[in-house]
C-alpha cells in the first residue's frame, strides 16, 4: 500500500507538469543580462520572453558568458548556456522555441575584441545554422532563432559577408544611414542619452514633448523596417507603459516576473 501511494504521488506530479499551461510567448519582452538570473535562458522562457541577452568574452578561443571578464568561467560558454539548450528545445517543439510561436532573438553583446570575437562566433554559429535565421544582402530567411550582434561589433567584416548567421544591432545614428534592414534589423540605444524622464525617480508622467519625441522615433524606425530597443529606460510599470504605448518593439528588463505580469494584465484588459 505504501509503495502504491508513493507511485500515485509521482503520477499526480507528472500529470500536473504535463497538463500545466505552457507560457504565452511575449514577442516584446527582452531579458536584459539574462545570464545573471538563477537559471539563464530557462527563467526567461518560463516567463514567455522571446528575446534574451548574453554578454560574451573571447577567452582562449572560447565564447564565455559573463558581464565582467573576471567572472568568465569555462563551463558557462555560449554553447552550454544558450545554443545547446535552444537546439534541444527547438527539436522538441516542432522547429520553434515556443511550439507554433514566434522566433526567439539571441542578442549577443560582445565585450572583447570585435573582430576576433566575431570570427570565433561566426565559426560557432555555423554549427547551429539549421535553427538560425539566415541574412543576405536583400533577404532574410527567418528561422527559430535570430542572432543579433551588439556591443563591440565588427561592422566592416559583417557587411562584407554575402551570407550571415547573425545581424548587426544598430544605434539611433544608423537611422540616418542607407544600411539595409537585412543588415541592421534592430536599433538599440541608451534612453538616458535622449530622454530626461526617469520613472520612479521623479514625480509625474512622461512629458508630452518627450512622449511625442518617442513616438516619432518609433515611427521613423518602423518606416525603415527595423525594430527599436532602448536600454537603461525606466524599468518600472510606468516606464513599461510609456514604452509599450509608444510602440517600442523590445521592452528591456531585469524583472522577468514583473514584465510578464504587466503584459498579462494588458492582455486581459484588451
Amino acid at each position: 500500500m505504501k509503495w502504491l501511494l508513493v507511485w500515485l504521488g509521482f503520477l499526480t506530479i507528472a500529470l500536473g507538469v504535463a497538463l500545466a499551461d505552457p507560457p504565452v510567448p511575449l514577442p516584446r519582452a527582452h531579458a536584459h543580462n539574462d545570464y545573471e538570473h538563477t537559471r539563464p535562458l530557462t527563467d526567461a522562457l518560463d516567463h514567455g520572453f522571446c528575446s534574451v541577452e548574453a554578454d560574451v568574452w573571447l577567452v582562449n578561443g572560447q565564447l564565455l558568458v559573463a558581464h565582467d571578464l573576471q567572472n568568465a568561467k569555462p563551463e558557462r560558454s555560449l554553447q552550454a548556456l544558450y545554443l545547446d539548450p535552444l537546439r534541444t528545445r527547438v527539436a522538441q517543439n516542432g522547429g520553434r522555441v515556443f511550439r507554433g510561436g514566434p522566433p526567439l532573438t539571441l542578442l549577443v553583446d560582445v565585450k572583447s575584441d570585435a573582430t576576433n570575437t566575431y570570427l570565433a562566433l561566426r565559426a560557432v554559429l555555423r554549427d547551429y545554422q539549421d535553427m538560425l535565421t539566415r541574412f543576405q544582402a536583400g533577404k532574410t530567411e527567418t528561422n527559430a532563432i535570430t542572432v543579433i550582434i551588439s556591443g563591440n561589433r565588427a561592422r566592416a567584416l559583417m557587411a562584407d559577408e554575402t551570407v550571415r548567421w547573425a545581424a548587426y544591432d544598430g544605434r539611433l545614428a544608423d537611422l540616418d544611414s542607407p544600411a539595409s534592414p537585412h543588415f541592421i534589423p534592430w536599433v538599440s540605444d541608451n534612453w538616458t542619452q535622449y530622454f530626461q524622464w526617469r520613472a520612479g525617480r521623479q514625480e509625474g508622467p512622461l512629458g508630452e514633448t518627450e512622449r511625442l519625441k518617442l513616438k516619432a522615433l518609433v515611427e521613423r524606425t518602423h518606416q525603415q523596417g527595423r525594430r527599436l530597443r532602448l536600454w537603461a529606460a525606466p524599468d518600472t510599470l510606468a516606464g513599461w507603459k510609456e514604452l509599450t504605448d509608444a510602440g517600442v518593439d523590445l521592452i528591456n528588463t531585469d524583472d522577468l516576473e514583473g514584465l510578464s505580469r504587466f503584459f498579462a494584465s494588458r492582455s486581459r484588459t484588451k
